[in-house]
C-alpha cells in the first residue's frame, strides 16, 4: 500500500494546503485521529471551504509512511487532472460533431468504472461526468482497467448532478435517457442522434429517483434470464455502442 500511495499521494500540512492552493486534483485527506494545532484547524478550514472530502483514519493507519514527513495527514491525488465540464462542453467537443456524453451515478466499484471509461472511448463518447462523492474516482487501478483510455477521455467531476441534468436537457438542449429497469422503453427504441447524455447508476441502487424523473426518458436492456440485471460496465457498453451504431447508419 506505501507503494501506491507514495506515487498518488502528497504528504505534511504545509505541502497539502500548497496543493488545494494550487487547484490540485484532491479527492480525499486522510487526517490521523487526535491532530491537533494550528496547521491542523487551518488545513481543516481549507478542506471544508473547497468541499473536499476528509476521513479520521487511526494512527496506524500512517506506519507504512514512517519515512515521510507526514505529520499526520496525506492527500489522495488524481493521477490524471480531471476536466472543466463546461470547457469539455464548449471547445474540446468538436463543433461539427454531435455530442454523446455519459453520466455515472454512484458508480463506486474501481474496476466497472475503469471498465465503463474503456468501452466509452471506444465507443467516441466525448465526456465522462462523475459526481464529488460517492463515486470511484481515477486512480492507477481505473486507468490499469481502462487500458489506458482515461488518458484519452475526458472525465469531469461536478458537485450537483440534478443541475447538470437541467442544464443539459433545457440550456443546452441535450436528450437525456436514464438507464431504469423498470421502464417499459428498450434501449434500442430511442433515438440518440441528436446531443445526447446516458445516465448509468449503481449495481445496488440504479440511478437516482431524482435523476430520474429529471430525465427526458427512461431505457432498460430485454433480459431473459433469472439474474436481476447486468454488470453496470456491461450494461453500459450495450446501451453506449446502440447509439454509435444508430450515428454510423444516420452517416450513410
Amino acid at each position: 500500500m506505501a507503494a501506491k500511495y507514495k506515487q498518488e499521494c502528497v504528504f505534511g500540512l504545509r505541502a497539502i494546503m500548497e496543493a488545494i492552493k494550487d487547484e490540485k486534483d484532491v479527492e480525499k485527506v486522510l487526517i490521523r485521529q487526535g491532530s491537533r494545532g494550528e496547521l491542523f484547524s487551518e488545513l481543516f478550514d481549507l478542506i471544508r471551504e473547497k468541499r473536499i472530502s476528509y476521513q479520521f483514519v487511526p494512527p496506524e493507519y500512517f506506519r507504512p509512511f514512517a519515512d515521510r514527513n507526514h505529520q499526520g495527514v496525506l492527500a489522495e491525488i488524481s493521477p490524471i487532472p480531471y476536466q472543466d465540464l463546461d470547457e469539455v462542453l464548449d471547445t474540446v467537443i468538436p463543433k461539427d460533431k454531435v455530442p454523446l456524453i455519459l453520466i455515472l451515478d454512484r458508480v463506486t466499484d474501481v474496476h466497472n468504472f475503469g471498465a465503463i471509461v474503456r468501452s466509452a472511448e471506444c465507443a467516441g463518447v466525448d465526456a465522462v461526468i462523475i459526481p464529488n462523492k460517492h463515486s470511484a474516482k481515477i486512480s492507477m487501478d481505473s486507468i490499469k482497467t481502462s487500458a489506458g483510455a482515461m488518458y484519452h477521455i475526458p472525465v469531469c467531476r461536478i458537485l450537483n448532478l440534478k443541475r447538470l441534468i437541467r442544464t443539459l436537457r433545457f440550456d443546452r438542449n441535450y436528450t437525456v435517457y436514464a438507464a431504469n429497469e423498470k421502464t417499459d422503453k428498450y434501449y434500442t427504441d430511442v433515438d440518440y442522434s441528436g446531443p445526447t447524455a446516458i445516465i448509468m447508476g449503481s449495481e445496488e441502487n440504479g440511478v437516482d429517483s431524482g435523476l430520474l424523473n429529471l430525465s427526458t426518458e427512461m431505457i432498460k436492456i430485454p433480459q431473459m434470464g433469472k439474474i436481476e440485471s447486468l454488470n453496470v460496465s456491461v450494461a453500459t457498453s450495450v446501451i453506449i455502442f446502440e447509439a454509435l451504431r444508430q450515428r454510423g447508419l444516420n452517416k450513410k
